[in-house]
């Protein structure tokens, strides 16, 4: 009797505490319907069920209809429809790719890259991105440079390698670099080595930056030629870049561009950086006498480096 008692008194407690602490209506749905709904709150309300037919082409043809909607706009358009399979919109959003707006063309490529079908077949819109890389205007053929990165398509490297050093603007040249750095390749003869040799100094600053990003990069040399370089930016990033690879073989050339002939604290300073993130002793006396440098910027660096020497 005892035992029926308490199983009675339990259940009546359990019941009292169920009674207590309602569900929500809204936990209660399955998240399938809550998704949906939350869709259809971004999209004005739109009835659940009719969004998977309605959002790709109400929002991409309202995005391109649109001309003030911003990239941000265009980039929550883009994500929330990134599952939905739309054939129709992609030459839509394939228009994108050559916008002014950075942005736009970033999502632009993102939102393709997904879609096996209907983008990367023969005369479909990466083969028209390629020939466009070829025949466009000087702006068009940077901005498919760009696309050619970001689509992350390993048979885009020896297009956008070609286009590093050879293309007539400075601009494309500087966006196949950037592609190459994107696509993690220093192309298949070492354009982005050949590029650090350009006329350019953006291109160069860009070649560079990618230099010490990705994976395999063979021409160190090239990298330390250019701490003999006219222009000052070039040769503060050619010291940064020698420095996080810690290329022991440009201590040399380190150690003389941070002595006292080295018009620019700034450069003087990312040598003495990149001194101290090598490690070499040979380094410390000339890093000890910059450390008395009336340059704040030297000196700061200076005490860094001689903590590592």
């Amino acid at each position: 009797m005892m035992t029926i008692g308490r199983t009675l008194l339990v259940t009546a407690l359990g019941a009292g505490l169920l009674a207590s602490s309602p569900v929500s209506a809204q936990e209660a749905q399955p998240k399938s319907e809550r998704v949906l709904q939350g869709r259809a709150k971004f999209y004005d309300n739109l009835k659940p069920n009719s969004l998977e037919d309605v959002t790709p082409r109400r929002t991409l043809l309202a995005s391109l209809k649109a001309k003030n909607i911003s990239p941000s706009k265009i980039w929550k358009v883009l994500e929330h429809g990134e599952k939905v399979e739309c054939l129709a919109c992609i030459p839509y959003v394939s228009k994108l790719l050559y916008s002014s707006e950075a942005k736009n063309r970033e999502i632009s490529a993102w939102w393709l890259r997904r879609r096996i079908f209907g983008v990367f077949g023969p005369g479909q819109i990466y083969s028209q991105v390629v020939d466009k890389l070829k025949t466009g205007t000087d702006n068009e053929r940077a901005y498919a440079a760009d696309a050619v990165g970001e689509f992350l398509n390993p048979a885009g490297v020896k297009h956008v390698a070609l286009a590093a050093v050879s293309d007539a603007s400075p601009a494309v040249r500087m966006s196949a670099v950037k592609a190459l750095e994107r696509l993690n390749q220093e192309g298949p003869d070492g354009e982005l080595g050949r590029a650090l040799e350009d006329t350019d100094v953006a291109v160069k600053l860009s070649a560079l930056h990618a230099a010490g990003r990705v994976n395999v990069f063979s021409s160190i040399d090239k990298v330390v030629a250019l701490l003999g370089d006219d222009s000052p930016d070039v040769r503060k990033r050619a010291a940064e870049t020698l420095g996080s690879m810690r290329v022991g073989d440009a201590v040399v050339g380190l150690i003389a561009l941070a002595g006292s002939d080295e018009e620019s604290d700034d450069v003087r300073a990312a040598a003495i950086w990149a001194l101290g993130q090598i490690g070499d002793p040979e380094a410390r006396s000339t890093v000890q006498e910059q450390a008395k440098s009336p340059s704040e910027t030297v000196r700061s660096a200076a005490a860094v480096a001689l903590l590592r020497l």
